[in-house]
């Protein structure tokens, strides 16, 4: 009886490691190039990328200019954000490509996720307009932490800026926090040229 039990447990298994053996030859073979590819996608976008984006502000500064520690830190900053958003372009195409693989139709997830896309866009306007104005705030170096500033009618020192929002320091130790969408107009008082 008890021999009888684990010859039948053995057949399980040798029928299960046959699926996952056949399998896995068509299928599973892809979903790892499929992965190697998106990873060396990855680091090759990372290298390069970032790379190409540290030449070009440092190329965009006045040229016998010495590059100084805010530069080299917004060059850094701007290259993180743009690497940051094309790895994850890459690995949300590997994963739409790795899904089928394993049996799953990609048609309904697509349309679902455009819907959702749309609805989210719609919601989400003004965090997608505060963080694309503060890529441009950066990428054309408007301003930086500690400048004496005027932003949105909120006149001060500059003491943090992200992405998303300026923190402006008034003279009566007030602080303004401004969405960087709302910035319109943005005065540098400590960029005067003669």
């Amino acid at each position: 009886m008890i021999s009888a039990k684990i010859l039948d447990f053995s057949a399980q298994i040798a029928g299960i490691s046959e699926k996952v053996v056949s399998w896995f030859f068509p299928h599973g073979v892809k979903v790892l190039i499929i992965l190697f590819i998106a990873w060396i996608g990855g680091r090759i976008m990372k290298t390069f990328l970032s790379r190409f984006l540290r030449k070009a502000i440092k190329q965009s500064l006045d040229f016998g200019k010495k590059s100084t520690q805010a530069e080299e830190e917004r060059a850094k900053t701007v290259s993180r954000v743009v690497v940051s958003v094309f790895k994850g372009i890459i690995w949300a195409v590997a994963l739409m490509t790795v899904l089928p693989e394993f049996g799953i139709n990609t048609a309904p997830l697509l349309a679902s996720l455009g819907v959702m896309g749309l609805a989210l866009s719609f919601g989400a306007r003004s965090l997608i307009q505060d963080y694309l104005s503060g890529l441009f705030i950066l990428l054309e170096d408007q301003y930086r932490v500690g400048e004496n500033v005027n932003v949105a009618g909120a006149e001060g020192i500059v003491v943090d800026f992200n992405l998303r929002r300026t923190v402006v320091k008034s003279k009566d130790s007030v602080l303004h926090y401004v969405p960087n969408s709302q910035i319109k107009k943005a005065s540098n008082f400590s960029r005067k040229k003669n």
